[in-house]
This record gives C-alpha cells, structure tokens and sequence, in this order.
C-alpha cells in the first residue's frame, strides 16, 4: 500500500471506531430510536423528527412513544448531528 493510500484508509478507519465508541454510549432510548428511524421512517431523521413535531401539536402521527417526546427530539438531534459530522450510520454499528 502506499503512502496516499494509508492516509486516504486513515480517516475512514477513525471514523469508523469513533462510531463504534459512540454507539457504545449511547442510551437504551437513542439505540431505540434509530431503530425506529430505519424501521418506520426508511433511515431519515427529518421524516422523524416532523412526525414527533405533529404529535406535539396534536396533529396525526405515525407512533407513540413510551418516553418524553422532547426528550427523544433532543436524543435525534444529538445522533443526527454525530452522523452529520463524520458521515456514518450509526445503526450499522448496533
């Protein structure tokens, strides 16, 4: 392997373990959550978070949830954000 190439697989592999430590802290409702996201709403998160919106306001929605759903808004705003920033599924580390 060459030098370009071991930098180019360097990133990708820190990515990947900074995933798997992070799915490993995560809560018993944020691993709940993403399965959810790839059970019901086909792995998007804005189709999520728009359903969880519509029950606060009393519009129909998809699921109940048996938690606070301001709590579980705040929980996909956080693993949103880690898969933004490094470009990962985190349901592929479950």
């Amino acid at each position: 392997m060459g030098e370009s190439q071991r930098r180019e697989s360097a990133p990708a592999a820190d990515a990947e373990e900074r995933s798997r430590e992070f799915v490993a802290g995560l809560s018993e409702e944020e691993i709940m959550l993403l399965r959810l996201r790839d059970e019901l709403y086909d792995g998007r998160w804005d189709a999520m978070l728009a359903d969880l919106n519509d029950r606060l306001q009393g519009k129909p929605y998809v699921f109940k949830l048996a938690h606070r759903i301001q709590d579980d808004i705040e929980r996909i705003e956080r693993l949103n954000r880690f898969e933004r920033q490094y470009n990962v599924d985190l349901a592929k580390y479950l």
